[in-house]
């Protein structure tokens, strides 16, 4: 899970992003410094923590991937403020190397593959437009929660009525220096382990 903090361009800031949600209906609750947003069925959908350089020890410009240390620091100041709410956010890496297992055309679409793509602790069914996936790739996936250098967050979906559960990244999707032009996933070596962290 990611948090995000920039010091020079919103203030002194944590932003908690959760969950999406319409921006012209959500709801402000202010308790001391924490801002708790909510959408109209009352569905939390993130955090905003102010003056937050004042409580936490983790702060770095940028987007920041929470670690247990740091989550611990956040309950606490829930605590402090009797904030009740759940804050068992799931912290595992959401950039990982997969293993595609299988490939298979897509029923209804000439240019997407319905990929099974082990990612050590589980299977995913991902449905993929690069040309050049196969099966028996060591690849990047991002799954679903992940947030892409772009911005854009990775949530389950259908393509063209078939279920996709995170997505095989290419270099330039994954913000990498010279990341070739030519569309592609990016395909790893076999030094690379399934279902460990790939950071970016």
């Amino acid at each position: 899970m990611d948090v995000f903090y920039n010091l020079n361009g919103i203030g002194d800031v944590l932003i908690i992003p959760i969950t999406e949600g319409d921006r012209y209906s959500i709801k402000h609750e202010r308790i001391g410094d924490i801002v708790r947003i909510t959408d109209e069925s009352n569905q939390i959908i993130g955090y905003n923590i102010f003056q937050v350089s004042t409580h936490f020890s983790f702060l770095t410009n940028g987007k920041i991937t929470l670690m247990k240390p740091m989550l611990l620091e956040i309950q606490e100041l829930f605590k402090e403020h009797q904030l009740h709410d759940d804050l068992n956010f799931d912290l595992r890496p959401k950039f990982v190397i997969g293993y595609v297992k299988d490939k298979q055309k897509h029923p209804n679409a000439d240019k997407l593959s319905v990929c099974q793509v082990d990612v050590g602790e589980e299977m995913l069914q991902i449905v993929c437009g690069a040309p050049n996936v196969e099966a028996g790739q060591r690849v990047v996936v991002a799954k679903i929660g992940a947030t892409m250098p772009s911005g854009m967050q990775i949530k389950p979906t259908e393509l063209r009525g078939v279920p996709s559960n995170g997505m095989i990244c290419s270099q330039k999707e994954l913000g990498l220096p010279n990341a070739p032009k030519e569309k592609g996933i990016y395909v790893l070596d076999d030094s690379y382990r399934v279902g460990t962290e790939f950071v970016i």
